[in-house]
């Protein structure tokens, strides 16, 4: 089997350039950046759960030690975390951990959304064009008479398109589509865990809401 019969330059321009820009059109340009931002993070450092709860281990510590009045929010590698300390200690709530947490939560749930539907697009419009290679394959077929080599050419192209779209769609596309999903949730699951540990490390630290309102009160009156 000769592979080099498989590479054809304008088949190959007609499927993945017809795709590119009718994905671009579909989508936007915004959810079209955010894909290829998505696409460079899957060969990125995966999340850690583990390094990133020892790291939240030691404020635990320090706020069982010292209590929520004294604690000062420790600096992470992850905004959320850094955000979701500080709205604790500042709220002396766990409902203020959690509130961060979803925050960040729906904004990296929607990130992906927006690049799975992109590439989820772009698979069902690769063999569009694949079939589009082929109409324009046939069309080149000369009106007057079939010169020679015209019929083998024509054919060639029409079945290279249409495998090009197949294979673009099925091979490339809903996989990568796939894999960023896949990723999204793996990374969520281990974020909900280690949320749901430091808020249960932490319940106890954290007074009542009625206790709060009081402890509020009192340091007014002495403010005043």
């Amino acid at each position: 089997m000769n592979l080099m019969s498989l590479v054809d330059g304008p088949s190959a321009a007609i499927v993945f350039g017809g795709t590119l820009v009718a994905t671009v059109l579909r989508s936007g340009l915004g959810d079209c950046r955010h894909t290829l931002v998505k696409l460079a993070q899957l060969g990125g450092r995966r999340f850690d759960a583990d390094a990133a709860r020892a790291e939240l281990a030691q404020q635990v510590q320090e706020i069982r030690k010292d209590g929520l009045l004294r604690a000062v929010p420790h600096r992470y590698n992850d905004s959320e975390f850094d955000e979701a300390t500080e709205a604790l200690i500042g709220g002396r709530s766990v409902e203020a951990l959690l509130t961060a947490h979803e925050r960040h939560k729906a904004r990296r749930l929607g990130e992906s959304t927006r690049a799975v539907r992109t590439l989820a697009q772009a698979a069902e419009l690769a063999p569009v064009f694949g079939l589009a290679g082929t109409l324009v394959s046939l069309s080149q077929l000369p009106r007057d008479g079939l010169a020679q080599g015209a019929v083998g050419g024509a054919i060639s192209m029409a079945v290279l398109t249409t495998l090009y779209g197949l294979l673009a769609a099925n091979l490339l596309l809903a996989p990568l589509a796939r894999l960023v999903e896949r990723k999204a949730l793996a990374e969520e699951r281990a974020r909900q865990n280690l949320i749901d540990w430091l808020a249960d490390q932490l319940s106890d630290a954290c007074p009542p809401r009625r206790m709060q309102r009081d402890l509020h009160r009192s340091l007014q009156a002495e403010a005043s």
